[in-house]
């Protein structure tokens, strides 16, 4: 399937945030175009991010800033995709939750117990307030026998100024220390595109991931019966597509492009 025609079949586009739409606070060139493209022809578009470091209310806020106007429904989270995996498989457990104050409140707020004391599970976040004590306590109480879950996987975050830690590093150093390996829910795994089909109602085959990364963003796609669309403008760069086991349906420099090749439509 050509460019072109895969964007004529998506009926929801996933967008991936940083790399993607924006790069820290800088909306990137062409993504508002982009979106009024979408909203021109009929089509849809949800905003997915694995980074769990902010709530669903913060990132909207975030984009109000950029002239990007959503509302909750269009905003989905790793850290909404963890909270509704632990209803589905540990409802009504205690949580250790190694996050921001933000990934707090939005936990606190979807009725989750968080604790301090032993917990039946750990929740490691993209945790920017990361303290020697919570990085212990938390290898203590998974050593201890509690369930080792993540948010998402991603080992950097980008900014303008380059690459910072994320939670897949965080867990990396929770693994080395305790034995144990985290399960990890946002992108790429199938708990997200269950999510997104729940709550748009959209059909699998007509669903289109897009993102700056080959092993999150694109292989959501291509590995759960969607579609996985690459923009170079963010972490992966043309020359990592030869030895990525996962191949993209498509590859655009960034939703410029994308949108320019939707106006044709």
């Amino acid at each position: 399937m050509d460019k072109k025609e895969l964007l004529k079949q998506t009926e929801l586009f996933v967008l991936d945030m940083d790399g993607t739409f924006y790069l820290d606070t800088q909306i990137l060139d062409g993504s508002l175009e982009f979106l009024r493209q979408v909203k021109r022809l009929g089509k849809r578009f949800v905003f997915f991010t694995n980074n769990s470091s902010k709530s669903p209310k913060t990132y909207i806020e975030k984009l109000e800033r950029m002239d990007c106007w959503i509302d909750r429904s269009q905003i989905i989270t790793s850290g909404d995709v963890m909270i509704r995996y632990l209803k589905e498989y540990y409802p009504g457990k205690s949580v250790f939750l190694m996050g921001t104050p933000d990934l707090e409140e939005n936990f606190r707020e979807s009725g989750i117990r968080l604790t301090k004391d032993m917990p039946d599970v750990v929740v490691v976040g993209f945790d920017m307030t990361l303290t020697y004590e919570k990085l212990e306590r938390a290898c203590t109480y998974i050593r201890n026998g509690a369930v080792f879950l993540a948010t998402h996987l991603d080992i950097n975050c980008p900014t303008k100024d380059g690459f910072i830690p994320d939670c897949g590093t965080m867990c990396a150093a929770i693994s080395l220390s305790t034995g144990k390996q985290p399960r990890y829910v946002g992108k790429p795994f199938r708990e997200t595109v269950d999510m997104v089909l729940r709550l748009t109602g959209a059909r699998r085959e007509n669903v289109s991931f897009v993102g700056d990364r080959l092993y999150t963003d694109v292989k959501t796609g291509v590995a759960n019966g969607a579609h996985g669309i690459l923009v170079l403008s963010g972490e992966t760069k043309k020359e990592d597509l030869a030895g990525s086991d996962t191949v993209p349906d498509a590859v655009f420099a960034d939703l410029k492009e994308m949108g320019e090749l939707l106006a044709t439509l």
